[in-house]
């Protein structure tokens, strides 16, 4: 779940990245940079951190040109020291910068290819720089002075039949201009505007399309599974579809969590959805609870607000923000240690006592994870004086792991993993839990454009749509994404951190 923006521009860019990564900093505070363009020289700046602390007035000033393209990441794949900020270069062919979202499932099986067929090496553990040298070696092997677009494209096609998994992507090869692509089945989402400038247009490719409003481009389209967008230097722009068969599968969590409400993903607006996922939510309750006694609806802010908002209106009960949030305070699904996550819980949300004394509430999640923010949740209105306490999760429960760019936990984490709906409402100390049904959040979903009928629902129903992903692979990626395996990490990335701060000293003196 990274964030990735690329403009070719009339003037100087590096503002207009920056201002587009703010946007986009949802996708990712782990890391950030930006890469431009001025002529054929390239300017780099990455580091780890927010946007705003990654980039200071002296960094872009540096950052010159009229085009470049920015990241904004969270760790999935690779560990999360600065080396693995992005974007990643290559100098051969051309020069190329690239920033990618999602995640690649067959990446030892490439580095291996790229080591011992491509002879190109490979110096961190991102799958990012795989992808950006699968590709690089494909350009290359066009054998063209001058790369033109059919030969930009066919190297795209080569990628495409050799990298498995999901990946929106955007590269620069310096000096010509920039190249976006998605995987066959548009698992991560990408999209692109335009705005008239007095200079001529310009143009911006991006994650989400709130980015291009937020900056005044008007959205073009997505782009189609498979497809790639080629922005030359000067502006002209050049579309192809590069798979035989490609197929509109793209992540419904995408709708449930991670993108922006006010984004529109492939003609769909998120915001709606989450209105209808609200209205279907309430709609089972009604169903199978007629005669509930719930008083008042409570959304935990704040993806989870526009559903239960909807809730509230189709049960006709009141809704109240009964929760305040610490807004700097990131993330807690992807927080490292069950105590991280229980401290960071307390530390981002506090009750406001009025609204839950005396009163059965029904309390709202976008969906549930781990289950240790809703217990934490459950037990501070339980503390604030709730008469009981329900809870709803607008997405259906989360039973497996996700490979294609979320770094969700090892499936033994989840909490709805080999459980019964009874069993997780027991676990959380709720006097009620109901679960979004399956059918009813694609029917939500695709609502907003008929023409997606199909999305990836895997960390749902384990069917991943990509394909080639069996036990084996699985348990590997247990191995990793444990809270075991990932303190381990630390300690060893605290370690190698210490050591090199050692070395400095000495060299400095």
């Amino acid at each position: 779940m990274c964030g990735i923006v690329g403009i070719v521009g009339r003037s100087y860019v590096n503002q207009a990245i920056y201002d587009a990564l703010t946007v986009l900093q949802h996708r990712g505070q782990d890391a950030a940079g930006i890469v431009t363009c001025d002529g054929d020289r390239l300017f780099l700046r990455k580091d780890n951190g927010m946007v705003r602390d990654v980039f200071r007035n002296r960094h872009m000033r540096r950052l010159v040109g009229n085009i470049g393209i920015g990241h904004v990441r969270y760790p999935t794949a690779g560990s999360s020291s600065s080396a693995e900020a992005q974007p990643f270069y290559v100098n051969s062919p051309y020069g190329i910068t690239l920033a990618h979202n999602g995640n690649l499932t067959n990446t030892e099986q490439l580095a291996e290819d790229i080591f011992k067929a491509d002879l190109r090496h490979i110096n961190t553990t991102s799958d990012s720089e795989v992808l950006l040298n699968v590709f690089a070696h494909e350009l290359q092997m066009m054998g063209k002075l001058t790369p033109q677009p059919d030969d930009i494209f066919a190297a795209v096609s080569r990628v495409h039949k050799r990298v498995e998994g999901a990946y929106a992507v955007i590269a620069m090869i310096t000096g010509y201009g920039i190249l976006a692509f998605r995987d066959p089945h548009g698992i991560r989402p990408v999209c692109y505007g335009r705005r008239d400038t007095p200079n001529g247009p310009e143009y911006m490719v991006s994650s989400e399309s709130v980015a291009l409003s937020g900056l005044g481009f008007q959205l073009e389209r997505d782009l189609a599974p498979g497809e790639a967008i080629y922005i030359s230097a000067d502006g002209e722009v050049h579309t192809r579809q590069c798979v035989e068969a490609p197929a509109l599968q793209p992540c419904i969590f995408e709708h449930v969590y991670l993108a922006r409400p006010d984004s529109i993903i492939d003609g769909i607006s998120v915001y709606k959805a989450r209105l209808r996922m609200g209205e279907k939510l309430a709609d089972k309750i009604l169903r199978e609870w007629p005669d509930n006694d719930i008083d008042v609806v409570i959304p935990i802010p704040d993806t989870s607000r526009t559903a239960a908002l909807q809730m509230a209106n189709r049960l006709e009960v009141k809704y109240r923000e009964g929760f305040i949030k610490n807004r700097y305070i990131g993330r807690t699904f992807i927080m490292p240690g069950q105590q991280q996550r229980k401290k960071s819980v307390r530390q981002k949300l506090n009750a406001i006592e009025l609204e839950f004394q005396g009163k059965n509430v029904l309390l709202v999640d976008d969906s549930i994870v781990r289950g240790t923010t809703c217990n934490e949740i459950i037990q501070m209105a339980r503390e604030a004086g709730a008469n009981k306490v329900y809870f709803a999760s607008a997405a259906p429960p989360v039973k497996f792991p996700n490979v294609y760019g979320i770094d969700m936990p090892a499936a033994e984490e989840l909490i709805a993993h080999g459980r019964t709906v009874e069993e997780i409402c027991q676990l959380i100390g709720a006097d009620k839990l109901i679960y979004q049904d399956l059918k009813d959040l694609v029917d939500a979903c695709s609502e907003g454009n008929p023409n997606v009928s199909d999305f990836d629902c895997s960390v749902f129903d384990g069917k991943y749509v990509a394909g080639n992903i069996d036990e084996a692979y699985l348990d590997r990626l247990q191995s990793s994404r444990s809270d075991a395996a990932k303190h381990t990490s630390n300690k060893e990335r605290s370690q190698a951190l210490a050591d090199n701060e050692v070395m400095d000293l000495h060299n400095a003196s």
